[in-house]
């Protein structure tokens, strides 16, 4: 199906010379949220029991790791500089980029895709096997998708930067997509009773959301950007140029 949305040209961006420190700042929490949910087991653990000493320990390793990457630029958006100017340049993707954006394609797909299994399971049979799901399943699902990234299969993190423009979008689709059917769920699975009926509704809830959210995405009608192409009648002025050339040289 041929896209039909908005599109923004990659010549028509305003050029950001320098990351602010409060934009760097800004990035962080999102990377140690993506890395604290990493060990699967665990996070169900976090939500199942609450807060325990095992979260606390690999919180803190989180913070510590994370922190001293986004003081060296090494988390995306924490960079001095924004490493890609404009979303059609055919650039190497960093080793950090990748890995990141790997990390955070497994939080996005691996929580979803275990959430509606069990859900699916649930309605159909009576009975939760969450922590079982997550037990067995989480690492074998987790370890596909951080394979895939490795083999540079996944958006964002392939080995050129070329494909920013429209791969940035099912980046940000997806994360909008899973976080709003996410919290819909939690805010059902606390008010519904556990019964088949109620897991039924759950179920199709959640798959609902999905589907709605996913299209919404697609028609951009959520923050998610809208894809960047290189072609336009648009023209390089002077002013243009120059700063190009100073951005190049410093």
């Amino acid at each position: 199906m041929q896209y039909s949305g908005k599109v923004e040209y990659a010549q028509q961006r305003k050029i950001r010379e320098r990351n602010t420190a409060l934009y760097r700042l800004a990035h962080w929490p999102i990377w140690i949220w993506v890395f604290f949910l990493a060990p699967g087991p665990l996070t169900f653990s976090l939500f199942a029991h609450g807060f325990g000493s095992g979260n606390l320990t690999w919180l803190i390793a989180v913070l510590i790791g994370t922190g001293i990457a986004a003081l060296r630029g090494s988390l995306p958006g924490s960079e001095p500089r924004p490493y890609i100017l404009r979303f059609d340049e055919d650039k190497p993707n960093p080793l950090y980029r990748r890995v990141c954006y790997t990390f955070a394609w497994s939080a996005v797909l691996t929580f979803a895709l275990l959430n509606l299994t069990g859900l699916l399971l649930a309605a159909a049979i009576g009975h939760w096997y969450m922590q079982q799901i997550y037990h067995y399943a989480y690492l074998p699902l987790c370890g596909t998708i951080l394979l895939l990234g490795a083999l540079g299969v996944l958006p964002r993190v392939r080995p050129s930067t070329k494909g920013e423009g429209t791969e940035r979008r099912y980046f940000y689709g997806s994360v909008w997509a899973v976080t709003i059917s996410q919290a819909i769920l939690l805010l059902f699975w606390k008010t519904l009773p556990a019964t088949r009926a109620a897991n039924l509704t759950k179920l199709a809830i959640f798959a609902a959301s999905l589907l709605l959210m996913g299209l919404a995405a697609y028609r951009g009608t959520l923050p998610a950007p809208a894809p960047s192409s290189p072609a336009s009648s648009w023209s390089p002025t002077k002013k243009y140029k120059n700063k190009m050339r100073h951005i190049v040289e410093i």
